[in-house]
């Protein structure tokens, strides 16, 4: 049997809202958190290696156009979230052994789950491999793989908009009308997400005024409104003051964006990429153009919501 390279794809995402409650006994925080699937997307492809004597080889190929500092992502070991998820998918098969190539798009370190998107794309193509050598592998099982390697990981399997509770990882699909244009604008530094939460637990535990908003509630009307406004106006982030206080130059970044014509502008997740949502892609493409003319940030532009992982 010609055993095929098979190959997947999946995007990175948006936090629209994230309230972030107390910490959890397994080292996690309570959120509630609105997803974003984003059209900015990691490659995983599969290649059989019918020579080797492992069952999966390295992450071969990077080509991003992020590069920021410390820390970064461990591609070349069994650490790596790709590589450990096609582990997961296939062990105890007896299948050819594999070289996995990731191509990276999204920042890493940058608060868009890039990651998790390598995990969620390494899923399907494990799973489009195995059914090349006739097994099936059951949904249920790769939804416990993906909550395994990551509170993030499920989304990005599952795309368009949706709310996490609990790890971020129950999730409930929401509706939405209309499509979002953003800018992403990252500026090289990175951000350990274990440090902002951290440091939002410190700010807490040294001010009563800093406390959680876990309501959606706001957010899920403007998002069934279809009109970027009123979306923009109920985007809330509450690892935002936390990432501001780690990295400053990051206000800057979210000034400057508005200025130049988002209509909000806010840190991604736990940073330090800022999301800009704007009234519309030529406008996204203007303040991207605008913030990266000096070299002090990268940027690109991306629309959601997207899908979840495809196989290609």
């Amino acid at each position: 049997m010609t055993v095929k390279p098979s190959a997947a794809r999946a995007n990175g995402k948006v936090n629209l809202h994230l309230g972030v409650g107390e910490a959890r006994s397994d080292g996690y925080h309570e959120l509630s958190t609105v997803f974003m699937a984003v059209d900015r997307q990691e490659i995983v492809a599969l290649i059989p290696e019918p020579g080797a004597d492992v069952t999966c080889g390295v992450v071969a190929g990077m080509c991003t156009s992020f590069h920021v500092s410390e820390p970064d992502e461990d591609l070349a070991t069994p650490n790596n979230l790709a590589w450990r998820a096609v582990n997961a998918i296939c062990a105890g098969a007896d299948v050819e052994p594999v070289r996995i190539e990731v191509d990276k798009t999204i920042p890493v370190a940058g608060g868009m789950a890039g990651g998790s998107a390598d995990a969620a794309a390494a899923i399907k193509a494990a799973v489009g491999y195995m059914a090349q050598h006739g097994v099936d592998v059951p949904a249920d099982r790769v939804q416990a793989v993906a909550a395994e390697l990551g509170a993030d990981v499920p989304f990005a399997l599952m795309g368009g908009i949706a709310l996490g509770t609990e790890r971020g990882d129950a999730l409930v699909p929401m509706m939405g009308r209309g499509e979002y244009w953003f800018a992403f604008l990252n500026p090289g530094v990175g951000l350990s997400t274990g440090k902002v939460f951290e440091h939002l637990d410190d700010m807490r535990f040294n001010s009563a005024s800093v406390v959680p908003k876990m309501d959606t509630t706001l957010l899920s009307r403007a998002l069934l409104s279809g009109d970027p406004v009123q979306v923009g106006a109920a985007m809330h982030n509450d690892l935002e003051a936390a990432a501001l206080s780690l990295q400053p130059r990051l206000h800057t970044l979210i000034r400057d964006a508005e200025k130049a014509g988002a209509i909000r502008a806010m840190v991604s997740g736990s940073g330090p990429t800022v999301a800009a949502l704007c009234p519309d892609r030529e406008t996204a493409l203007a303040v991207v153009e605008e913030l990266t003319r000096d070299g002090s940030a990268e940027g690109f532009v991306a629309c959601g919501p997207a899908t979840g992982a495809t196989l290609l």
